[in-house]
């Protein structure tokens, strides 16, 4: 069954230009001039109830107008879309009966009081029965481990501990598809982790359909098994995780700091990596996972070198995406 579907979905915009210098910006107030810029063009897209999709893209590629009008915030210039079955711009009341949205960066949360109290008023804005609010909540608490901060305001929590928040609040009235837009921005990497995983959790007991936009690799690599790239309003690509794994998602950051005594010009050549930033005992390794493993390169340099510190990353998801745009899709 499908979740949503687009035809040639399309947003235009009319902007007035900016003229340069003083006498410019009187005569844009006198006589303004426009021009149209286009948002999103003719996009095509079907997403199955159940799958967990990444809808990826540079900034300003288009990835915010096509979830508005997805949700039903904007209407279109152009083109169809039904999500759940219905027309979003035209039944979005109905609509937001039904799904969930988590904003890495635009909370729900009522900031001076405690996540409890945006639990119960969410149950009445989608008129739960109370019985069912009850229960659903306890599991989402217990799920998701808030017990502990339940009762302190949300100014008061770390944002790892509000976002744990955010993503149980959206889950309350079951939606049946959730948008999720950088559900984990900002969080260290344990809290990265924990979020994955109930965020699986629950697509995987539940059937809900997930659309996430994200700049972290990690998450598309952990949660998705399909990535739809948007580029300049249109998409790119559209292919399984599993492929962009084989082709683009090859290389791994290695961050290090060396011990006292030692720098990176002490480092030896390796097969398959190369250093890509260097400052006295900082230093950036990228390793190409077809020439070798991220195990060998590790296991090298913790034989030879003292380390004060080190993480391994995925490039960021600009680099991806231009790769992809390089190569062509």
């Amino acid at each position: 069954m499908v979740a949503l579907q687009t035809h040639a979905l399309s947003k235009r915009f009319t902007v007035k230009q900016k003229r340069a210098g003083l006498t410019g910006s009187i005569r844009s107030l006198i006589k303004p001039e426009w021009e149209e810029k286009i948002a999103v063009k003719s996009i095509d897209l079907t997403v199955q109830r159940g799958e967990m999709v990444a809808f990826l893209g540079p900034n300003g590629a288009g990835k915010s107008t096509t979830i508005k009008m997805l949700t039903g915030i904007l209407h279109p210039s152009s083109g169809k879309a039904e999500v759940l079955g219905l027309t979003p711009w035209r039944e979005r009341t109905k609509l937001a009966y039904r799904i969930g949205a988590v904003f890495g960066q635009k909370s729900q949360l009522w900031y001076h009081l405690p996540p409890v109290d945006t639990f119960d008023l969410i149950s009445r804005i989608y008129e739960l029965d109370r019985g069912e609010y009850a229960a659903r909540r306890n599991d989402l608490i217990e799920r998701f481990e808030l017990g502990p901060y339940l009762h302190i305001p949300v100014r008061k929590l770390s944002l790892g501990e509000r976002m744990r928040c955010e993503i149980a609040v959206s889950f309350l009235h079951r939606p049946e598809l959730l948008f999720l837009d950088e559900p984990t921005i900002g969080l260290d990497v344990v809290v990265k982790q924990r979020i994955r995983e109930l965020i699986r959790e629950v697509n995987k007991e539940e059937g809900t359909t997930v659309f996430l936009t994200s700049h972290d690799a990690g998450d598309v690599e952990e949660l998705c098994s399909r990535a739809v790239v948007i580029h300049h309003g249109g998409i790119l690509l559209d292919a399984p995780v599993d492929r962009l794994k084989r082709e683009v998602l090859s290389r791994k950051i290695i961050s290090l700091t060396l011990a006292n005594g030692f720098h990176a010009a002490m480092l030896p050549s390796m097969a398959g990596t190369e250093i890509v930033q260097s400052e006295g005992r900082r230093v950036k390794l990228a390793v190409d996972l077809k020439q070798t493993e991220i195990e060998s390169v590790l296991g090298s340099l913790i034989g030879q070198f003292r380390l004060e510190d080190v993480t391994v990353e995925d490039p960021p998801m600009e680099e991806i995406i231009t790769h992809i745009y390089g190569s062509g899709g």
